[in-house]
C-alpha cells in the first residue's frame, strides 16, 4: 500500500517514526509525502504538554479528510495515543486503530493486520529509515523516564527509564555511518543516566567511547543531560574524544532551590554554578544550553528574579524556555495554580528579552574567529550557504551559521567559516579555503 507518515513532538518520537517507516518498507509499502495520495496514514502523536496535544488532535481530523477520497485507513500512534487511547477510539469514529506505545513488541503484526498480508520485521529488528537530513541521525540510547519530575507526564506515557544495550546501539549506530551520517545526535529523556538499569552503574562514558571508534562519525553530540549526573569523569573524560562536542543540554527548569525541590528536580542552584565552571575550565569553547519553567505553581517575584539573576550570573550559549502547562495525573496537576496565564507570559517574554541580550554578547566574541560549519542548504537568491556550527544542534533548536563562498560545496560537507557579523541566534561569515 500507499503509506503516508506524520511525526509530530520531539527527536525522540521521530526516531520511533523512523523505525515504524523501516518496518513498511520491509513489508514492501511505499511511503508517499503527499497524504492526498496515500491509502493508509499513519500519525506518531506527541501528548508532553497541551499545546502538542491540540496540534496532535488537529492533525488527525486534517488527516481524517482524507479518507473521503483515496485513504482507506487512519492510524494513530505515539504518546497521545498510549495516554488517550480509549477517548480516542471512542470520540473520532475516523481512526480506524489507535496503537499505544506498549503495544509497539507486536506492531508488525498490528499493521500486517490492518495494512495487508505482507510481513513486516519486528519493532525492535527493523532498520531505521532516516528521515531527516542524510549526513545527521538520532541514536535514541534509552526508553522512558524514572526522575518523576512534579509536572512531567513523561513516566506516566514511557515508563520507566530502560536503557538499551550497548552492543545494540554500536550496532546501530555503524549502519548509519555506513549510511553516510556524519553526525550522530544522542538522545534519551536522561542521557546522562543511561546504563545505571543495565549495568549498575552510569555508562555514557564508556558508550561515548565506543561510538567514538566508528569510522565516518565526524560530530558526536549529547542532548538532554542531568546536572547531577554530569560527574568529573564523565567532563573529563569527553575532552579526551575529539569527535564528542563540548555540547552541554543541561536542563534546569528553574534556579530556585526551593521551586526545583517542588518539581523535584535533583540537585541545587550552586552545584550547578561550580559544574558550568568545571566544564568552561575543562573545554576551550564550550556551549551550555538550558530550559526553563516560568509560572511553575507558588512562583513568587522573588522566585522569578532570582532566576533572572541565575541567567545573568551563568550567561548561557542558549537557553529555551516555556510557561508552566498544568498536565493532569501530575502531582503539580493537583498545587494550587496561583500563577495567571498573563503573568506567566510576562515572565517568558521578560526571561527571553534578557537571554536575548546575552546570546548577543556571546555571539559578538566570535567575530573575527574561524569556525567548522556543517553545510545544509543554500539560499536560492543570494546563493549564500546555510549551515551549523559546533553550537548548534539540528532541527532549528538553536541558531545557523550564514556564509559566502566562491566555489560549490556538498550539502553535509564541513568547512572552515570565518565569522563578519553576529546576532542573537545566528552568525554570518564567509569561507576560508
Amino acid at each position: 500500500m500507499k503509506v503516508g507518515f506524520v511525526s509530530l513532538g520531539c527527536s525522540k518520537n521521530l526516531v520511533d517514526s523512523e523505525k515504524m517507516m523501516g518496518m513498511l518498507v520491509s513489508g514492501q509499502h511505499e511511503l508517499v509525502s503527499d497524504p492526498a495520495q496515500a491509502e493508509a496514514i499513519i500519525i506518531n502523536t506527541c501528548g508532553f504538554i497541551n499545546s502538542a496535544k491540540e496540534e496532535a488532535i488537529a492533525t488527525i481530523f486534517k488527516m481524517a479528510e482524507y479518507k473521503k477520497d483515496k485513504c482507506k485507513r487512519l492510524i494513530v500512534v505515539g504518546c497521545l495515543a498510549q495516554r488517550y487511547k480509549e477517548t480516542l477510539e471512542e470520540e473520532i469514529p475516523e481512526i480506524d486503530a489507535v496503537i499505544s506505545i506498549r503495544e509497539y513488541p507486536h506492531l508488525h503484526e498490528i499493521l500486517k493486520e490492518l495494512l495487508d498480508e505482507h510481513d513486516l520485521v519486528s519493532y525492535d529488528k527493523c532498520e531505521r529509515k532516516v528521515s531527516s537530513r542524510p549526513w545527521t541521525a538520532y541514536l535514541k540510547i534509552a526508553e522512558g523516564c524514572s526522575n518523576r519530575c512534579t509536572y512531567c507526564a513523561i513516566p506516566l506515557i514511557r515508563g520507566d527509564n530502560v536503557s538499551f544495550p550497548m552492543e545494540d546501539l554500536v550496532k546501530e549506530a555503524k549502519q548509519l555511518a555506513q549510511r553516510g551520517v556524519k553526525e550522530l545526535v544522542l538522545i534519551a529523556q536522561d542521557t546522562t543516566k543511561y546504563g545505571l538499569d543495565r549495568y549498575g552503574k552510569l555508562s555514557l562514558l564508556e558508550l561515548l567511547k565506543q561510538l567514538h571508534e566508528i569510522e565516518g562519525f565526524h560530530w558526536i553530540r549529547i542532548l538532554y543531560m542531568y546536572p547531577d549526573e554530569i560527574e568529573d569523569e564523565l567532563i573529563e573524560g569527553m575532552a579526551r574524544l575529539p569527535k564528542v562536542l563540548p555540547y552541554f543540554d543541561i536542563p534546569m527548569q528553574h534556579a530556585n532551590n526551593r521551586m526545583m525541590k517542588a518539581m523535584n528536580r535533583r540537585g541545587t542552584k550552586e552545584e550547578v554554578l561550580r559544574l558550568c565552571e568545571k566544564i568552561r575550565n575543562t573545554f576551550e569553547n564550550p556551549t551550555l544550553r538550558t530550559t526553563f519553567i516560568v509560572g511553575f505553581p507558588s512562583e513568587t517575584h522573588d522566585d522569578f528574579n532570582e532566576l533572572m539573576d541565575f541567567v545573568n550570573d551563568v550567561h548561557w550559549d542558549r537557553m529555551g524556555a516555556f510557561p508552566y502547562s498544568p498536565e493532569e495525573d501530575t502531582p503539580a496537576f493537583d498545587m494550587e495554580q496561583d500563577v495567571s496565564e498573563e503573568e506567566k507570559q510576562r515572565r517568558l517574554e521578560q526571561l527571553m528579552l534578557r537571554q536575548e541580550e546575552i546570546s548577543l554578547q556571546n555571539q559578538q566574541k566570535m567575530i573575527g574567529q574561524v569556525i567548522e560549519v556543517l553545510v545544509e542548504d543554500q539560499e536560492g537568491l543570494s546563493g549564500l550557504y546555510r549551515g551549523r556550527g559546533k553550537s548548534s544542534a539540528p532541527d532549528e533548536v538553536d541558531g545557523i551559521v550564514i556564509f559566502k563562498s566562491d566555489r560549490f560545496i556538498p550539502y553535509g560537507s564541513f568547512v572552515k567559516v570565518r565569522v563578519t557579523e553576529a546576532f542573537p541566534h545566528d552568525l554570518k561569515g564567509v569561507e576560508v579555503c
